[in-house]
């Protein structure tokens, strides 16, 4: 997959750290409608729904809904399906709009800092980081999803991408 092989290929060079200290504004008073739904990776090849999560439902996370692929599941590290796997999480406020959390690398099993923030009412930037240094990532730009339904283990149809 194109989109994992560039998430992966970006969190390769950089090394796990999950020092960043944890906000506690309350997610129903920051996320609307804009920062939720299903939201197409930068390379065209694999959609998230971003959906509230926690106990109180106070962050945001994402999993895997879609994918483009041939031949069999694409699977993580650990030989579990790529489908629905929970790749964003614990996302909270930390600034006006923007939400701070973890990112999954699937190949590697590696969890990075991140991210998320709208700049534009359909446009979602993801930056993935290390150290506690957003300076030391890369930043993707996420589109709305607007395709069709997706088929079989989370296939995309092929209009989507």
């Amino acid at each position: 997959m194109r989109w994992g092989l560039i998430l992966s290929g970006l969190l390769a060079c950089l090394s796990p750290s999950m020092g960043r200290a944890a906000a506690t504004a309350d997610v129903s008073s920051a996320a609307g409608p804009s920062e939720l739904g299903l939201w197409l990776s930068g390379g065209k090849d694999g959609v998230f729904s971003i959906e509230r999560c926690g106990s109180n439902g106070n962050a945001l996370c994402g999993k895997l809904v879609g994918m483009d692929y041939d031949g069999e599941m694409p699977k993580d590290t650990w030989g579990r399906a790529e489908c629905g796997l929970w790749m964003l999480t614990d996302f909270v406020p930390v600034e006006d709009h923007k939400w701070g959390g973890h990112i999954l690398d699937p190949r590697s099993g590696r969890v990075y800092q991140a991210y998320i923030w709208l700049s534009e009412p359909n446009v979602l930037k993801l930056r993935g980081y290390v150290l506690g240094m957003p300076l030391l990532g890369k930043t993707e730009t996420w589109t709305r999803y607007t395709g069709g339904a997706f088929g079989a283990q989370c296939k995309m149809p092929p209009q989507s991408h």
